[in-house]
């Protein structure tokens, strides 16, 4: 299938979960504590985009696709649109903005703080996602953008935390994430070589 064509099948394909927890929460469809459900579900959509954005470059290694490059960066930028649903989800409907409250929580609360930490993390990435950003900041881009490998194991991890008894969810989560690092690893490994060899001895 073309790019053109995959480009906005996956646009439309991304939007639907908002379009869905939508509809939920105006029909009340959402269970005894929607609030919660909302922030689960927009969280849980951060981290399946988080991880659908990883698999990119393996698909196109494994198929010779070319495609998966090209809506990368619409996936990601998909991802971090959830999280700021989800952040926005916490920081409103369920503490009202008591500011006060919030900062104990991420203070008190283990899997708040990493939560926030994976969010703060993940906005440099969204906002250097376009071409100008790359051509500007160059080799450092790459280096910012490393980034991505560290903001889906706070993910899995801020998840692990919240449901604290019954991991199995998370751990399906984890498991992925760990097959597709290991899919990298080798890559990540050849880049740090070639870093190395580059730098000058003594």
């Amino acid at each position: 299938m073309p790019v053109y064509l995959i480009k906005p099948l996956l646009f439309t394909l991304c939007l639907l979960p908002t379009a869905l927890l939508g509809w939920q929460f105006y029909a009340d469809e959402l269970g005894a504590n929607p609030i919660e459900a909302l922030t689960r579900g927009t969280g849980e959509w951060t981290l399946r985009l988080l991880l659908i954005t990883l698999l990119m470059t393996p698909l196109k290694r494994i198929t010779g696709w070319y495609w998966p490059i090209r809506v990368r960066r619409m996936l990601g930028l998909f991802a971090f649109y959830y999280a700021c649903v989800h952040l926005m989800t916490y920081l409103w409907l369920d503490q009202f903005f008591d500011w006060d409250e919030i900062w104990l929580d991420i203070l008190d609360r283990p899997f708040i703080t990493v939560g926030m930490l994976g969010f703060v993390l993940l906005v440099p990435l969204a906002l250097t996602s376009n071409r100008y950003a790359v051509r500007r900041l160059a080799r450092n881009w790459k280096r910012l953008h490393r980034l991505a490998y560290v903001i889906p194991p706070l993910g899995v991890l801020h998840f692990w935390w919240l449901v604290k008894a019954d991991i199995r969810e998370p751990a399906i989560y984890a498991v992925l994430l760990g097959a597709l690092l290991a899919v990298r690893s080798p890559e990540i490994r050849r880049r740090a070589a070639g870093k190395t060899a580059q730098q000058p001895a003594g």
